[in-house]
């Protein structure tokens, strides 16, 4: 009977034995029957392999970690008491309890389980059959957008979990090559009217800024804030990219200038505002510009050539911290003119 189990579900029952669980408890928690615990129990311990076959990937929850889970919710403990325990964060322990019928009933095994399942690759897709993938078609023949599809559908089905898909998955089942799950000649329904799409995640060449100065190049002076008339600079786009202001912060007074974008935020419009900026401000205020990699500054040599002000450019993912020093002094510094109003 016993020789039915697996190795991870006989070494947990011995851990769990000498943790003094009795018997029916130790088969609730590896799902079997009180009577195969009882014959397993008397196999030798040092006869079962502890090996097994689905190790999860590095950083995350194991065999082990949930046998300390249980006990501990066994033992009324709290989650962060339990977190140090196995060196986990709170939040990863609450998690895994609440998914897994919460503190009186998680079962260690049956967690394992269903955390291979989620780990299994290749996924089925969400729209190969089924209402959903039907209502998507329907919806796509009759030219809504995906992103409408994504945001209509919880508004129709708000008791209906399965009725729930991304645009982003809309998009993949269309355009992936070996995945397709909707038809092919609906892709012509896109109001883009294109057959590929590329993935906003990818990166190629055409966003580099020619003739950038990194900010490992500014003079050492900006770095201390001692000397005043150092600005970092970014755009804040508002929602569905509809507007946007530009903001440059002063890193000694941390004085918030917003810039006016009312024709849109494209190169052209970017710079001359911030050339409107500099007009208003003595030299003596304004020395150089620090702004991240972002297009709207790809004509920065025209600003430097016009306005005699150097701009340096942030490193990769790394921008300027305008955006929490603008929410903490823009509503206390006067806004100078030529900016937003």
């Amino acid at each position: 009977m016993a020789a039915r189990l697996t190795q991870v579900q006989k070494s947990l029952a011995f851990r769990l034995h000498k943790q003094g669980l009795d018997q029916r408890e130790i088969a609730r928690q590896i799902c079997c029957s009180s009577s195969m615990i009882s014959s397993m129990l008397r196999e030798k311990a040092s006869d079962v392999g502890v090996t097994p076959r689905w190790t999860p990937r590095a950083g995350r929850l194991t065999i082990d970690d949930r046998e300390q889970i249980l006990l501990g919710t066994r033992a009324r403990e709290s989650m962060s008491a339990i977190a140090r325990r196995i060196g986990r964060s709170p939040s990863t322990v609450a998690r895994e309890v609440n998914a897994n019928g919460g503190a009186d009933d998680y079962v260690a095994w049956r967690a394992q389980l269903r955390a291979q399942e989620c780990a299994r690759r290749p996924k089925p897709g969400k729209l190969v059959r089924g209402p959903l993938q039907r209502e998507v078609t329907k919806r796509l023949e009759q030219f809504w957008s995906p992103q409408e599809i994504a945001r209509r559908l919880p508004l129709d089905y708000p008791n209906d979990s399965t009725m729930r898909v991304s645009h982003e998955t809309i998009y993949q089942s269309l355009f992936v090559q070996g995945r397709g799950e909707l038809r092919r000649e609906l892709a012509r329904c896109l109001r883009s009217g294109k057959a590929s799409r590329r993935s906003p995640l990818k990166v190629d060449g055409r966003g580099h800024i020619p003739n950038m100065v990194m900010i490992a190049d500014r003079p050492a002076e900006v770095e201390d804030r001692a000397v005043p008339g150092h600005w970092e600079g970014d755009l804040i786009v508002g929602a569905g990219g509809k507007s946007a202001v530009g903001t440059l912060v002063e890193r000694t007074s941390r004085l918030t200038l917003l810039l006016h974008l009312p024709e849109g935020w494209g190169a052209d419009n970017v710079v001359t505002a911030m050339r409107k900026v500099v007009k208003t401000l003595p030299d003596e205020l304004m020395r150089s510009v620090t702004w991240d990699q972002g297009r709207e500054l790809v004509n920065h040599v025209q600003f430097t050539v016009a306005t005699g002000v150097p701009v340096y450019f942030c490193d990769p993912h790394s921008p300027p911290l305008t955006g929490q020093s603008c929410q903490s002094s823009f509503l206390q510094e006067s806004v100078l003119g030529g900016c937003y109003s």
